[in-house]
């Protein structure tokens, strides 16, 4: 597990192609592939036996595996702002929160690649939740035109019955001759709910296949049924990612595109999606171009973050990322490292990476958010929490709505209800500290905060020193005033905004669907 637990991914960049100097067919193909709700390390490429994933596999022996990829927000709409724009969440305004609407002066990669000749498409769940806006009287195709016909039999009740790949293909027999294109591949699984028992009776699995249950859950037969049925929702996405590339070798486009597979943010447990921990913004990273990447079958352990998906996109394009709106692009393109031969550490100066949050789901009086910065640097993760007196996995009487209902989450729940031990609730829901610190290396599932601990005092202040140079630096409101703009940011889906005084007030008109009845406190809580 130790070996599972050092590996990671992320986003990648390739070599300058020039499009002034090379013919428009020579530009790379773009195949960009992103599960929902998935955690590193739980691909088969990383060690873990319990998850079998040979399309991800493939694209790490044939490229690069990343160990050490970050999503600087890890939720939905936030971490694909992210991905799309090259922006961290705190420079993004209203794309910052979740379920918002997208801001008209940011644009996306895929507009970009579109404005400059590449045919753009997308299946499955693109930039989502919230409201993309209009140009021109156009409902922008943020992720590209939807190809969404194609249908399957579902394999479970809580899989989607989009026929990924045959979407994929007739978006193929759509593309111009001679004319490049980007493909957004958006699984919606593993995303919740899950058909109970599904990995066991369908996906083949038995509980004594998982080596370690995260220490923040209790190990018992409840959740480790709970992890197997994600384990088969990521197969399921892993199959349609290897019909795909085994489509494009049959058609002879293999060569010539660049194939990056990831996740926006982690699996959708207690203490893992939706919070800022190694479980929640670390991601599973794979990238292959057969024609573009040096020495396929690296492992690379630089510090990559999404940030860097869209500046490497257009770079390999021969697009400047100055004509993303004049937004400038933070991120760097990950083409160094695909030039190189090396493994391990490639580019020095990639040491770290940034992560935080503003608001996710509601459920906290006047539509407060939680907001967190933190950084990654060589194996140490520093976070600042900015409102500690706030309920981090939102306000217990609302049903924790920033944790998805689960087996898992209800089994924590009902153990603290009972007056049992409620070790699992505090690191879930509990109320934190102002600031956290975890040795990954010894730490990796960040249960131990050392920030009291005297011997990491120095460490610490000079991890939380960079942090906030470098977010006064990107002009992080939170840091260089009015931070709360946040949270004043409307939910684009209306029936949302005030939810917890309505909730409170006995307003039941409002459905949240994403949490189970069961989650809501009857009591108020106190802490």
């Amino acid at each position: 597990m130790k070996k599972i637990l050092i590996a990671g991914m992320m986003l990648l960049s390739l070599s300058g192609y020039s499009s002034s100097k090379t013919k428009s067919q020579d530009r790379p193909n773009i195949l960009f592939c992103i599960a929902d709700d998935a955690s590193y390390p739980y691909m088969s490429a990383y060690g873990c036996s319990w998850i079998n994933t040979p399309g991800f596999d493939r694209v790490a022996k044939e490229g690069v595996l990343f160990t050490n990829a970050y999503t600087p927000n890890a939720k939905c709409a936030p971490s694909r702002a992210a991905i799309l724009t090259g922006r961290n969440s705190w420079q993004l305004e209203e794309a910052g929160n979740h379920n918002c609407n997208f801001p008209k002066k940011f644009k996306t990669y895929v507009e970009e690649l579109n404005d400059n000749g590449y045919f753009v498409g997308k299946t499955g769940k693109g930039w989502a939740p919230g409201n993309p806006g209009m140009i021109n009287g156009k409902r922008r195709e943020l992720a590209g035109k939807a190809y969404q016909s194609e249908r399957a039999e579902r394999p479970t009740s809580g899989i989607n019955n989009l026929n990924y790949s045959s979407n994929f293909t007739k978006f193929l027999k759509d593309v111009p001759q001679d004319s490049p294109w980007c493909f957004w591949y958006g699984g919606t699984e593993p995303h919740r709910k899950y058909e109970y028992g599904s990995g066991i009776k369908k996906g083949g699995k038995a509980l004594s296949d998982i080596d370690v249950v995260p220490a923040f859950w209790p190990d018992n037969d409840t959740v480790r049924t709970d992890m197997l049925d994600y384990a088969y929702e990521v197969e399921h996405f892993d199959k349609h990612l290897k019909s795909m590339i085994e489509h494009l070798e049959k058609i002879g486009q293999l060569e010539n595109t660049i194939i990056v597979v990831t996740s926006d943010n982690g699996m959708p447990f207690p203490r893992c999606k939706a919070q800022e921990y190694e479980m929640s913004n670390h991601m599973p990273f794979a990238i292959m171009w057969p024609k573009g990447i040096k020495n396929p079958g690296r492992v690379v352990n630089d510090y990559v973050s999404f940030i860097d998906i869209a500046p490497t996109f257009l770079e390999i394009a021969g697009i400047s990322t100055d004509n993303m709106n004049m937004q400038p692009v933070t991120g760097k393109s990950l083409t160094p490292i695909f030039n190189s031969t090396k493994e391990g550490r490639v580019v020095a100066e990639r040491d770290f990476v940034l992560i935080g949050r503003e608001r996710h789901d509601c459920g906290r009086p006047e539509n407060q958010g939680y907001p967190i910065r933190g950084i990654i640097q060589d194996g140490t993760l520093y976070l600042n929490n900015m409102k500690p007196h706030l309920w981090p996995a939102a306000d217990p009487e609302t049903g924790y709505l920033d944790c998805d209902g689960s087996p898992t989450k209800t089994y924590i729940l009902n153990q603290r209800r009972a007056g049992k031990d409620d070790t699992y609730w505090q690191l879930a829901f509990g109320k934190r500290s102002g600031e956290e610190l975890y040795d990954l290396k010894k730490d990796f599932f960040c249960v131990d905060n050392k920030v009291a601990d005297k011997a990491y005092d120095n460490l610490k202040n000079q991890l939380k020193d960079r942090l906030f140079k470098l977010l006064e630096k990107q002009g992080d409101p939170r840091v260089v005033g009015n931070g709360d703009v946040f949270d004043g940011y409307p939910y684009a889906r209306k029936q949302l905004w005030n939810f917890y005084e309505k909730y409170m007030s006995g307003d039941r008109s409002v459905k949240t669907g994403w949490v189970n009845k069961s989650d809501y406190e009857e009591k108020p809580i106190k802490q």
